[in-house]
């Protein structure tokens, strides 16, 4: 079976999706939500929220369509609504606090891990930190704001960001720290 493109590049999409066209907006999410979903997901544990969280900002994505300037790229247009539409959630819910305690001056760098871990065990992990460490560490490290960006969009000073930060890594560090590697076809007596 041979697949036929709709339309040739990502702008035409986007600009018949502008206009109004459901059959584009559709192919729109198709293309995106999957990735969206993951993004969603990295901030908000459960995962029917992080749907709806998701959904919303599709809306959002449609409803300001005609903002986007391809001045940039698409997908990272979309990730920055879909960040901040989870912070928005996590914020409702009052369950987004930090830690105003200053950062410890310690010079212990994050080493990446050695053993083999899936990535649903690393999302484990990072939900099982604190909603503030959680969401610095995502934006910081998984999505690649800078701590003044961080800052701005969370309305929390660029210390806070990089303690929660250096707070976040230390309890992954331990989580890591206290499981053992699985020896795959080893056996300790």
């Amino acid at each position: 079976m041979k697949v036929i493109p709709l339309y040739k590049n990502e702008s035409q999409l986007i600009a018949k999706a502008t206009g109004g066209n459901r059959e584009a907006q559709h192919l729109l999410y198709e293309r995106f939500s999957g990735k969206m979903l993951s993004v969603c997901r990295m901030y908000i544990k459960d995962l029917q929220h992080a749907e709806e969280v998701m959904l919303n900002g599709f809306f959002k994505v449609f409803t300001h369509l005609k903002d986007f300037k391809n001045a940039g790229s698409f997908e990272g247009w979309i990730r920055k609504i879909m960040v901040r539409e989870s912070i928005s959630f996590l914020r409702g819910k009052k369950d987004l606090e930090f830690s105003e305690e200053a950062m410890e001056n310690h010079s212990e760098s994050f080493d990446p891990i050695q053993a083999d871990i899936d990535a649903d065990h690393i999302q484990q992990l990072i939900d099982g930190l604190p909603e503030g460490y959680k969401v610095v560490f995502v934006m910081y490290a998984i999505e690649g704001y800078k701590h003044h960006e961080i800052a701005e969009i969370l309305k929390i000073s660029s210390g806070t960001s990089k303690s929660q930060l250096f707070k976040a890594r230390k309890m992954l560090q331990e989580k890591l720290g206290t499981q053992k590697p699985a020896g795959y076809g080893t056996t300790t007596v």
